[in-house]
């Protein structure tokens, strides 16, 4: 599948006059006597990327990962990118201080589920120059109403131009942009209302963002994490045909690779990774990752209790009680079979009889059920993976709703389940906290990697099988790699994983990153641990590989109706009430 069409806007390096001048040709082009020539365009444009064989899959392991803010990946770290590169654009081609006003158009589901992802404040923090991994979470709120007070915004923190969001910021909530559905137009105009620059913007997942120059070729990596790409060295902006040291394009061709060599994947991704950085950097990279991931696990289950997450869902913080019930040891002691069936019928030797009586003793009592099959008291559940697996992920997620620091993994929306089983197996396996970090951080990126080429982790271009699903896939490889799985019961554990989040759909409550999501991560986690025992206790053999399930899942994506891709127009967003 090819997600490339003929753009029609002009590029922001073009004069003043060129940028007016290609507006009205993207008009005339729109109109049906230049459809042929639309089609004929994009037609070579397919032949000419089917021509190209040598892409892979490899990318940068901290251009999958990365740190960022809530509460989504592609409705709010996207767009704040898209933003600066927007605004570094014009200080770029010298045209910053001629800018009087903007317009910002948001497009498909960045319009319908963008308030509820915070996709405008976003939006208004990349226009002050402010990036995901460094902007100052406590200071949005404030900032934010200075610029819906004032009617006024800094371009890049220092050029102060009109801008009210009421009629600046406009909700396109029944059109989409045909390349991606999340997309995103910025106009600057001048002191006369002319137009100084335009570009448009497509926020594909993962915070991810491409635009004109970058397009949309399905399977190309160009995609790396730097708003400034004259900063980025080249290998980074074309790592999809960049000389690395152990290329691969599918789990099949990951798996031979590991095998020739005598490596596992995480090795494999390692020397890949030496391409771009040295050894002290990408452990130190690695560290500062799990470190974040951690630090929002603590800031989720150390939040106050009492605290309702943002939006008119009114959902109480449920991490904070879930751990501190866990630390009290509330679920009681685990019972062994005999002590749990002590004078229970199972193992009673009192006859059926005596246990429950004689059917004529209950020949008056009405309903007899109540007699017979009386209300049971409350027991004691206690199976400590799976509690600590969900306050783990649900506490992330929650961090995420309320707009906190959290990692892409591979999106905001997925951001609890693999720091959830990495804290799991941190705390109650590894034997070695630091090299455990750096070899399963590197083996979910592979797995993520495969994805990201051979279909999408957008769940508004695959639904949340591109988020949560992507995620249950990477973290149970992740998992089975540092238990000392082989590389087929790696694989095996990522296909597994998939495979049982086939057809997830999108459908968040009222646009908001909270419900089903914050549920659904920490399911997701637990599924994660079921993959991996699975795959472990197996010899890697499978029907179904991970190479069939990533297609299928790209083809399941293409075919689910657009109401279930982060919209929130189906499923749960119209069957429960906000009230």
């Amino acid at each position: 599948m090819f997600l490339s069409r003929l753009r029609s806007r002009s590029r922001l390096g073009h004069s003043v006059a060129n940028h007016v001048k290609l507006t009205a040709i993207s008009q005339r082009l729109a109109t049906p006597a230049c459809s042929r020539l639309m089609s004929t365009a994009t037609q070579k444009k397919q032949e000419k990327v089917e021509e190209r064989t040598d892409h892979h899959a490899v990318v940068s392991t901290f251009d999958l990962f990365s740190v960022g803010i809530g509460p989504s990946s592609s409705h709010t770290v996207g767009p704040m990118r898209a933003a600066k590169i927007f605004i570094h654009d014009l200080k770029t081609h010298k045209v910053l201080e001629r800018v009087h006003t903007l317009r910002v158009d948001m497009f498909g589901s960045l319009a319908l589920t963008g308030a509820g992802h915070g996709t405008p404040d976003a939006i208004l923090m990349g226009i002050e120059g402010e990036s995901p991994d460094q902007v100052e979470t406590s200071t949005i709120k404030s900032r934010v109403q200075d610029i819906h007070t004032n009617h006024s915004i800094r371009l890049d923190g220092t050029h102060r131009i009109h801008f009210n969001p009421e009629k600046h910021l406009i909700f396109n909530y029944f059109k989409s942009l045909p390349q991606h559905p999340n997309g995103l137009r910025f106009c600057a105009y001048d002191s006369d209302s002319n137009m100084v620059a335009t570009n448009e913007y497509f926020s594909i997942g993962g915070g991810f963002v491409v635009n004109e120059e970058t397009q949309l070729d399905h399977g190309e990596n160009v995609y790396y994490k730097q708003e400034d790409k004259d900063g980025a060295m080249a290998e980074r902006r074309q790592q999809d045909i960049a000389v690395v040291a152990l290329p691969f394009k599918t789990a099949d061709e990951l798996i031979a690779v590991c095998k020739r060599e005598n490596m596992t994947i995480a090795q494999v991704v390692y020397e890949n990774e030496l391409r771009w950085s040295t050894p002290e950097e990408i452990r130190t990279k690695l560290l500062k990752i799990w470190n974040t991931m951690d630090e929002s696990i603590r800031n989720g289950v150390m939040a106050c209790p009492t605290d309702m997450l943002p939006g008119d869902l009114k959902v109480r913080r449920r991490a904070p009680a879930l751990y501190s019930k866990l630390l009290k040891g509330l679920y009681g002691p685990v019972k062994t079979s005999t002590e749990y069936h002590t004078n229970q019928i199972a193992t009673s030797t009192i006859p059926m009889e005596e246990a429950i009586g004689h059917p004529d003793d209950h020949k008056n009592t009405f309903p007899m059920s109540l007699s017979v099959l009386p209300k049971r008291q409350r027991k004691r559940f206690f199976l400590p993976a799976l509690d600590y697996l969900s306050v783990y992920a649900i506490a992330v997620n929650e961090e995420n709703a309320c707009g906190g620091r959290v990692v892409t993994a591979p999106t905001n929306g997925a951001a609890g389940t693999i720091p959830s089983v990495m804290k799991y197996y941190l705390e109650f396996i590894s034997e070695h906290p630091e090299r455990d970090v750096m070899e399963f951080l590197l083996t979910t990126a592979a797995i993520g990697m495969l994805f990201k080429r051979g279909a999408s982790i957008s769940a508004a271009e695959v639904g949340c099988q591109g988020e949560v699903g992507v995620a249950c896939s990477m973290a149970a490889a992740g998992f089975t790699a540092v238990m000392g799985g082989s590389v087929d019961q790696v694989e095996n554990a990522a296909e597994i994983g998939m495979e049982h989040n086939l057809g997830l759909t999108c459908d968040p409550i009222g646009g908001l990153v909270q419900v089903p999501c914050i549920e659904r991560n920490a399911l997701a986690a637990v599924k994660a641990i079921a993959a991996a025992q699975l795959a472990l206790n197996g010899e890697g053999d499978h029907r179904v590989s991970l190479d069939q399930v990533i297609e299928t899942m790209r083809q399941t994506g293409v075919d689910m109706m657009s109401k279930y891709k982060e919209t929130s127009q189906g499923g749960l967003a119209v069957n429960v009430p906000m009230c």
